[in-house]
């Protein structure tokens, strides 16, 4: 094959993804579900992962606390040998079943966390001695696979599975299950910090402005979401201390910073509350 073949063929392969990701919806929404009531009683969310699989468990992690403003310690991956594993293979890592669990035990986990094991082939011994040990511990737990018919379909309470057939170079698991991974991670803490009330319609609510174009886009999300003009969403951030929420209040209901303020604290953090829908 040319070029323009093979990408021709990895592009009509990778059509399946989705197809295959919405025939798992409702087991993903349970989990979603399940992530939210650890997370209302005050648990973590913990993906665990080997790999390809757990980089994408990293990837998912690290973007919800720039994202949503949730604390690092909410949403947190471990990765089959450490922070090495992030950039490099390290050989037979993912066959330790101790240091799964020697991962967790340094982590705290606790029965009130849920574990989502993320391992393609369903068979990874890291993982599968992770969810054993959550398990163990009260934990919820959550498959996230390729493979119907691994041990890890009969150790979680929740299991998702989009199956994508063979990949275009077969046993790459980085094509088209990887792609399909990505996309139910996306779903499962995207879907979770939503209903957490992490954003207001479908604005981003609480992001963290560590930048001058996310302080822009702070500016253009309060203006989307009062009518207001630019530059009255540019004082209202500035004066809430680029608390987009307290700014929020001070565009929709006319008040000061100190009276938005203690609208939110009179809800209890209930953005629509305070806003008075």
């Amino acid at each position: 094959m040319n070029s323009l073949e093979i990408i021709r063929l990895m592009n009509r392969e990778d059509r399946k993804v989705a197809a295959a990701v919405e025939r798992e919806v409702p087991a993903i929404a349970r989990a979603v579900d399940a992530i939210v009531q650890a997370l209302r009683s005050g648990g973590r969310l913990i993906y665990v992962g080997a790999g390809s699989s757990g980089r994408l468990a990293i990837l998912d992690a690290a973007e919800c606390q720039p994202t949503f403003g949730i604390s690092r310690e909410t949403v947190q991956a471990l990765i089959a040998g450490g922070r090495r594993a992030i950039t490099s293979a390290v050989e037979g890592a993912e066959d330790s079943v101790k240091n799964a669990v020697k991962d967790l035990r340094r982590a705290k986990l606790s029965r009130r966390d849920v574990v989502v094991g993320v391992a393609a082939s369903a068979t990874t011994p890291y993982v599968l001695g992770a969810v054993k040990y959550a398990k163990k511990k009260g934990a919820a737990t959550i498959g996230v696979a390729a493979n119907r018919e691994g041990q890890l379909r009969k150790l979680t309470d929740i299991f998702i599975a989009p199956e994508v057939g063979p990949e275009v170079l077969t046993g790459s698991t980085r094509l088209k299950a990887g792609t399909a991974q990505k996309m139910v991670l996306n779903m499962l803490s995207t879907a979770a910090m939503v209903e957490m009330g992490h954003a207001y319609e479908n604005l981003l609510i609480d992001m963290e402005m560590t930048n001058q174009k996310l302080e822009g886009r702070a500016v253009r999300i309060l203006q989307a979401a009062s009518g207001k003009s630019v530059s009255a969403a540019e004082h209202a951030l500035r004066s809430a201390g680029h608390n987009m929420r307290v700014g929020l209040i001070m565009l929709r209901r006319g008040v000061d910073a100190a009276a938005a303020r203690k609208l939110l604290a009179k809800a209890k953090g209930n953005l629509r509350a305070a806003l008075g829908e």
